[in-house]
């Protein structure tokens, strides 16, 4: 099996981890979700590579990386790729797939740079009124789920070494990500050790509610062709149910999830909303095909 070739770019004095993956059509620019590989986009991209050029990139922390001390904002994501696409040269317009907080900076970057953006897919997305999560009462998923209690793991993990977090988080895999190569799964449980990986997410959630305020204030989504993917609210409460968690705050967080995602499929007149049947918020890893279904749906828009 031919190996995925990956390499290094030099942006804000920093090495920058890309992945280019196909060598003709429009240009893909995917945006995984926080603390999450780009390497899980696998499938996607071996499907969608035959037919476009599809570049991902992993933010500064994740991978290999390097991080700084300057905060981790959807600001800074989208000054990176933008530095990005000048330094690789991509003159033309790109299409843009954004997963959960991906697709918050997806969001930032397509009222910042309209120009540069011929269509965007934004799959199980961050919301911009993400707030209104915090406003309900949800005292058991809370215990695990809260910002806080994320903001403590992340600072905890980010001062640990990989060895000590081996021993702490014991990583592994999905089902969905045993199904990738083994050199993909190696790289997977390397990414879950990173100290790095740990800061920079500290920071994000530190700074994405005021994010979120930002991109709201930058005014009104261009009219861009828009898909908008969500995830199966029944299949979700299902899995967790199974898991012990309480129906009524699964429902409770579900329903309001889903509707912050139909919000986002009200940003542009050509928009498009896709529910991703039997798959929960991993929609790329769980139903590749949905992915590859939007982008061709999206692709005949803009013809």
């Amino acid at each position: 099996m031919k190996m995925q070739n990956y390499e290094l770019l030099t942006i804000n004095h920093r090495k920058i981890e890309v992945l280019r993956k196909g060598n003709s059509g429009p240009p893909i620019i995917i945006l995984a979700g926080m603390g999450c590989s780009f390497d899980e986009w696998y499938e996607v991209t071996d499907t969608i590579s035959t037919y476009s050029k599809v570049i991902l990139f992993h933010r500064p922390g994740l991978g290999k990386s390097e991080i700084g001390n300057e905060p981790r904002t959807t600001t800074a994501v989208v000054e990176e790729l933008k530095k990005m696409l000048d330094q690789i040269v991509l003159n033309e317009s790109v299409i843009l797939i954004g997963h959960s907080y991906g697709g918050l900076c997806v969001q930032h970057f397509a009222k910042v740079y309209p120009e540069k953006v011929s269509g965007v897919i934004l799959v199980d997305s961050t919301s911009v009124d993400l707030k209104k999560l915090d406003e309900l009462y949800l005292p058991v998923l809370d215990e695990e789920g809260s910002d806080a209690h994320w903001l403590e793991k992340c600072l905890e993990y980010s001062k640990m070494t990989s060895n000590e977090l081996k021993r702490e988080i014991q990583p592994s895999l999905t089902k969905q990500q045993r199904r990738l190569p083994f050199y993909i799964q190696n790289r997977l449980l390397e990414f879950q050790v990173n100290p790095s990986m740990y800061q920079a997410m500290y920071s994000e959630i530190t700074n994405w509610k005021d994010d979120a305020e930002l991109i709201k204030n930058l005014g009104e989504f261009p009219d861009l062709p828009l898909i908008v993917i969500k995830r199966d609210k029944e299949y979700n409460i299902l899995l967790s149910v199974q898991e012990g968690y309480p129906e009524d705050e699964l429902r409770l967080l579900e329903e309001t999830w889903g509707k912050l995602i139909h919000a986002q499929a009200n940003l542009s007149e050509r928009s498009e909303l896709i529910l991703a049947n039997n798959a929960t918020h991993a929609i790329y890893l769980e139903r590749p095909d949905i992915i590859n279904l939007a982008l061709q749906k999206l692709l005949n828009q803009r013809q």
